[in-house]
């Protein structure tokens, strides 16, 4: 369940009420007369079936209460009542399967945001991995997938597609490019100070390295795995399944592959460092592919299932 506060100027209550209460799934519906100082109206509060979220919400929108008024959304983790429960029976679908587009919309726009705090968080995750290549150590190199916030900006740029946004496309594009290009760039000068001091060496770069050799030889199954991880990470978005979130990190070669890419660089190898970066673009190409198709399925069948419901309780 969801629960909706919503500011609403005077004149506007009646007409917001009759939309609340037509949404199948909505229930516990209580207003506050002039609660509201800022911005002065009514306080309506009311709970909604999360598969029915994404259309009242989108009705609150089109009446323009998000201008005039107001509109917060939060999860309910626990609701003990018998009307809750017939709310949520009476929604269409299933709760696991609905998508909160606003509520996806205005995740991904923050994660995809190029701030200092994103390139620090990639710097350091592509530092570490650049000490777990050279070292051979998969430990390292799974801990610098996990610190990694790119999975942010490849959302956004999939959840720009679908809905056909090109600020939030261009946002997440640049946090993109720019984020891995500070972040290689960073990592060169970090791999100069290592080698410098000696603790990385040439011979650390070439020698053997069976378990992360992987890293600078991109194949078809690496694509493959990075579509997996794709359909996965965006299927944990919209269901709000974040733990998730942790596996699809350390699934995909993106942070590795730009690490190699930088040490290999900073040591003249070019062969290594145009493998890493086939690497590092192979899997970003293959998550969005899967994310974009992902939410057009959902965006699909969800659909459908709106028909569906429509033409049952016709």
């Amino acid at each position: 369940m969801l629960h909706l506060r919503l500011i609403v100027p005077a004149d506007r209550t009646d007409e917001v009420l009759d939309t609340v209460e037509k949404t199948v799934g909505t229930t516990h519906v209580a207003v506050v007369p002039g609660a509201a100082r800022n911005p002065a109206g009514d306080l309506i509060l009311c709970d909604v079936a999360r598969e029915a979220g994404d259309d009242l919400i989108s009705d609150l929108r089109t009446l323009g209460i998000d201008e005039c008024g107001s509109i917060a959304v939060e999860n309910i983790d626990l609701s003990l009542s018998t009307r809750a429960d017939r709310a949520e029976k009476e929604a269409p679908g299933e709760a696991a399967d609905a998508v909160l587009w606003e509520q996806l919309s205005d995740a991904t726009h923050e994660e995809s945001t190029l701030s200092v705090t994103y390139i620090a968080f990639l710097s350091l995750a592509t530092m570490i991995a650049a000490c777990g290549v050279l070292l051979d150590n998969a430990i390292l190199i799974v801990g610098a997938m996990a610190v990694g916030p790119e999975f942010g900006p490849l959302a956004g740029f999939c959840t720009a597609l679908v809905r056909r946004a090109p600020r939030l496309a261009w946002r997440s594009f640049a946090a993109l490019i720019v984020g891995f290009a500070a972040a290689m760039a960073v990592t060169v000068g970090f791999s100069l100070f290592m080698n410098a001091t000696g603790l990385f060496t040439d011979e650390m770069l070439h020698g053997d390295r069976p378990n992360t050799g992987f890293i600078y030889a991109p194949d078809l199954l690496s694509f493959v795995v990075a579509v997996l991880a794709g359909a996965a990470g965006m299927l944990s978005l919209t269901s709000a399944k974040s733990g998730a979130l942790v596996g699809v990190a350390i699934s995909v070669t993106t942070v590795p592959a730009a690490a190699n890419a930088a040490v290999a660089l900073s040591y003249g190898d070019v062969k290594q460092t145009w493998g890493s970066t086939e690497q590092l673009l192979l899997n970003l190409l293959g998550i969005v592919v899967a994310g974009t198709l992902t939410l057009l399925a959902q965006k699909f069948f969800w659909a459908k299932q709106h028909k569906r419901t429509a033409y049952e309780n016709a």
